[in-house]
């Protein structure tokens, strides 16, 4: 459908909070449509494969219902030591989740896509690594309890109460909290996003 003037050529396959307010801040005007699609891990699946595909996954399903607009997905896993962490099920793995991290660096990465008007898919990766330190389980428990972990992969907020656990950071913050809004930027002018409306 064509593009709203309240919400320009942009529709967001997602219903992140973190990433709406990613791409409010940069002055951006859009639209939201969740996508509904499988994410489940392939067999021997890379975690860059999988943030790419997932990305475009939701990009394209949402592009089949708007045509003439260009639609933005993204997906963000943390891995550290090669294991690929995702949403915690329930309290108890989002504590599982944080022991992985406590006392490590891990990476996180988010796999960017846009399909334009005309079916072309422009995409990028982005990869940031922070470092945990250590962390008594109790600590991580009342850390769960505040309530923020469920929604998140690696089950923590680099903008929240987690970013206690964080002694350093490599690479884009706004990725670590879920979208690398420069690179987003950049890559929505490279699909022709109008420039007013790409920042």
């Amino acid at each position: 459908m064509p593009a709203d003037p309240a919400t320009g050529p942009l529709v967001l396959a997602s219903a992140s909070p973190r990433r709406r307010e990613l791409l409010s801040g940069a002055g951006l005007r859009f639209e939201i449509a969740p996508a509904d699609i499988d994410e489940t891990r392939r067999d021997d699946e890379t975690p860059g494969a999988l943030v790419a595909r997932l990305a475009e996954g939701k990009a394209r399903a949402v592009a089949g219902r708007y045509p003439d607009r260009f639609v933005l997905g993204a997906d963000t896993v943390v891995v550290v030591g090669g294991d690929i962490l995702g949403k915690p099920r329930d309290p108890g793995h989002a504590v599982e989740l944080l022991e992985k991290l406590a006392g490590r660096t891990h990476s996180v990465l988010t796999g960017v896509a846009v399909v334009a008007p005309d079916a072309r898919l422009h995409q990028v990766q982005v990869e940031s690594r922070v470092t945990f330190r250590a962390a008594a389980r109790d600590e991580l428990e009342r850390y769960v309890a505040v309530g923020e972990s469920m929604d998140k992969a690696g089950a923590y907020a680099l903008q929240g109460d987690g970013r206690r656990f964080v002694t350093g950071v490599a690479g884009s913050e706004s990725n670590i909290i879920g979208l690398p809004i420069d690179e987003t930027l950049e890559l929505l002018r490279a699909a022709g996003v109008p420039g007013d409306e790409a920042g």
